[in-house]
């Protein structure tokens, strides 16, 4: 019997034991096991790309949401310029939905120096764009702060904006959500109107029209007056929709709907719209094989590069449409069942594809290494995904855009997913899904890779990074891997969950770590892997 075990110089460390010397950059994440801390702003980034409304496989929506809160005000207090780049920077079509950047939008508001009241008034019209998200924002101040003065300058100005016609389209489409009509908001804000263009939208906001106008007022009402007209008349809906240019938020809940109607409406159809709409249109056999010149426009509009960035449509919210889709109404929301079109189904996996940022091949070698551990078969917000497929797709769009690449899943193993550049998408997230099985230790990817001789250039881990099984850090096994392989090897960690913690050293110079769900995430890592970052 000896002590051997205890006195030799150790290079390895249990992950629930924090690395001895750098006890103070670690905390202790909620799987039990030890990480660096990531700190307030990539927390920040974190939260505002991923959301916290969903409960994840180690911690509730409430405490997740607490976390977030407080990440937030410690940051206003810190810097509120650039708490609003990182909202404007999520707002901006790289978040999964637009909710956490206009919950922090609403914190940043609450920040005590004016720097945050100036910060919060600048970016208020980019962040809120929609009357949805107007209502929403509404619903978030109510509860957490008040209507105050700069709460008031910023409802007056959206309410009183020079686009009249833009105004009038959103108090059409959305007039009550979360509790407020747009009656609430003007009677709140006492809006005066600037124009009489805004007075008469105003008047019919309040009071409604008891008494239709013989005529159109003008072209920025024209949309209200259709709206107006079809009320009166809901078996003329055809000629409302063409005349009117009326979305389907505004000619169903007073028009008489058929097939017809329902093709007029796709014909218009925004792309955020048509994506969420696919499977009605194909059980109302809008959308069929033989209507080739639908199917056109459908890919027209879902497989253009502008139509998606314009729309600020996310690549998540197409996966989510190519999977509910295919399902055939047997998942999402709706009660309607369809027959999928094969040709629709084509045009969603080239838009999800589309839908990322990446640039020329680098000719350099990934390993993707998906995290496929338990706690990654938790559901993501509302997108009826795993955090264990969205990783998996984000990685087979990098593969798709680079030659040498492999893609392995880790647990407490290293496995072989069987998922190739030639893959589509739907096929990845089937081999992915039902793999979320044991404990998770990043380690094991390095290990692998050291036995195999496997030299990549970069490697890329999926993860929530909540590892916490390994008998020594990941940082510890890339050093092991450095020394034996390849000493130049960079090593990126992309984070799916809302937690402050990261498996990153912060001492090493080729280690980085990103807030997942990013469109961008593809493109960032390509330019890391060929130096220009």
């Amino acid at each position: 019997m000896n002590y051997n075990f205890f006195t030799r110089n150790k290079n390895s460390t249990p992950q629930t034991q924090p690395i001895p010397g750098r006890e103070a950059e670690m905390i202790q994440g909620r799987s039990g096991g030890f990480m660096f801390d990531a700190g307030i702003w990539q927390m920040l980034r974190r939260c505002l790309l991923i959301g916290t409304a969903k409960s994840t496989y180690y911690a509730g929506k409430q405490e997740l949401t607490a976390d977030f809160v407080a990440v937030v005000k410690q940051a206003v207090a810190e810097n509120p310029g650039r708490v609003a780049e990182e909202i404007l920077y999520a707002s901006d079509g790289r978040a999964i939905n637009n909710s956490a950047p206009i919950l922090a939008l609403v914190l940043l508001s609450m920040g005590e120096a004016p720097e945050a009241k100036k910060a919060f008034g600048e970016i208020f019209p980019q962040v809120i764009r929609t009357g949805s998200h107007f209502y929403e924002w509404l619903n978030y101040t109510k509860s957490l702060r008040g209507f105050g003065k700069v709460v008031r300058e910023a409802g007056k100005t959206w309410l009183s904006r020079e686009d009249v016609k833009g105004l009038a389209y959103q108090l059409l489409k959305y007039q009550q959500r979360q509790g407020f009509t747009h009656r609430d908001a003007l009677r709140l804000f006492h809006v005066n109107p600037p124009t009489e263009n805004h007075r008469q939208l105003f008047e019919w906001v309040v009071k409604g029209w008891s008494d239709l106008p013989a005529d159109i007022p003008s072209d920025a009402l024209a949309q209200i007056w259709w709206y107006e007209w079809l009320k009166r008349n809901p078996t003329q809906t055809h000629e409302a929709i063409a005349q009117g240019r009326l979305t389907h938020e505004m000619a169903a809940p007073v028009g008489k709907m058929d097939k017809q109607a329902w093709n007029l409406l796709f014909q218009e159809m925004p792309i955020g719209a048509m994506l969420r709409n696919l499977g009605s249109l194909t059980q109302l056999q809008v959308l069929r094989a033989d209507e080739t010149a639908n199917l056109q426009r459908v890919e027209a509009v879902l497989n253009n590069l502008e139509h998606l960035r314009k729309g600020r449509i996310h690549p998540i919210d197409v996966l989510k449409a190519l999977k509910t889709y295919q399902s055939g109404g047997a998942l999402g929301r709706s009660q309607k069942t369809w027959n999928p079109v094969p040709r629709i189904v084509d045009i969603l996996e080239k838009a999800v594809e589309m839908s990322f940022e990446v640039v020329q091949p680098t000719g350099k070698v990934f390993m993707h290494a998906v995290d496929i551990s338990g706690s990654m078969g938790s559901l993501v917000a509302d997108m009826g995904l795993t955090c264990c497929e969205i990783a998996t797709t984000m990685a087979l769009v990098t593969a798709k855009a680079e030659k040498n690449y492999a893609i392995r899943g880790f647990s407490t193993k290293f496995k072989d997913l069987d998922i190739t550049a030639k893959d589509s998408f739907s096929s990845a997230v089937r081999k992915a899904s039902n793999q979320n099985f044991g404990g998770t230790d990043a380690s094991v990817a390095y290990d692998w890779m050291i036995q195999q001789k496997f030299k990549a250039d970069v490697i890329c881990f999926w993860t929530d990074s909540e590892s916490w099984a390994g008998n020594k850090h990941p940082s510890q096994a890339l050093k092991e891997y450095r020394k034996k392989v390849n000493p130049n090897v960079k090593a990126v960690y992309i984070s799916l969950a809302p937690y402050q913690i990261t498996l990153v050293d912060p001492k090493d110079p080729l280690s980085w770590d990103f807030g997942g769900f990013d469109p961008g995430m593809p493109r960032i890592i390509q330019m890391l892997a060929n130096g220009e970052l």
